[in-house]
């Protein structure tokens, strides 16, 4: 699922955008102030877009947004708020936003903007690197970092890990498992992949590899 951080003071417009996102299959985590919003960007490290209001309670917005972009968070921000001159949104851009909607805005236009967004930012990111959840693989290495530690993983290893990252979100058969690791057809008294799963999150963390009972496995 794709993680979408709302930064939103205000208790009726974060409601609103928590159930716009989850009807559009994205997974919100909210944050009412400058305060809970570093404890979330401190703690979880697959944010993959935020919503960022900038009038907020205990801290300005975009002293935020600066902070955040200072330690190394690069995901698209888009900016929610009431100040609607054109200085308000120079100055947004050019403290690390991607995109500035103001208040009061149409939902169905910024589910549009998250879409696009979270497209580019996907087109600018290196090829050569498959991240998420905190897992970080270089293809042309094949280094694997997780949580920041390096792990050493057998070659069937990494390849499972690398098949589920380039699938994230969708669950992949035993089957197609079997087939892309092993070259081989499924045969449905084999237990191989499970154990080899079983060993891999063994090394990578229980959570990090979901298990879709009777179909298969995936990452999220």
């Amino acid at each position: 699922m794709t993680n979408v951080l709302v930064v939103e003071d205000d208790d009726l417009i974060r409601s609103v955008l928590v159930k716009a996102l989850g009807g559009a299959e994205y997974t919100a985590l909210e944050a009412v102030d400058g305060e809970s919003a570093q404890a979330i960007l401190s703690t979880i490290s697959d944010i993959d877009l935020m919503l960022l209001d900038i009038g907020l309670p205990d801290t300005d917005g975009l002293t935020l947004l600066r902070e955040a972009r200072d330690r190394g968070f690069a995901a698209p921000v888009i900016i929610l708020t009431a100040r609607d001159s054109v200085a308000n949104t120079v100055e947004g851009l050019e403290s690390g936003a991607n995109d500035y909607m103001v208040k009061p805005f149409r939902v169905p236009e910024l589910l549009a903007r998250i879409r696009l967004r979270l497209r580019e930012h996907e087109a600018t990111e290196d090829p050569g690197i498959l991240e998420h959840a905190g897992m970080r693989l270089d293809i042309r290495t094949r280094r694997v970092e997780v949580d920041g530690r390096i792990q050493e993983l057998t070659n069937r290893e990494y390849s499972l890990l690398e098949m589920l990252l380039r699938n994230k979100g969708e669950t992949i058969s035993r089957e197609q498992l079997l087939e892309s690791v092993w070259g081989m057809d499924f045969d449905p008294g084999s237990n191989i992949v499970n154990v080899y799963i079983r060993s891999l999150r063994r090394k990578i963390g229980e959570n990090k590899v979901q298990t879709v009972r009777g179909v298969g496995y995936r990452v999220e």
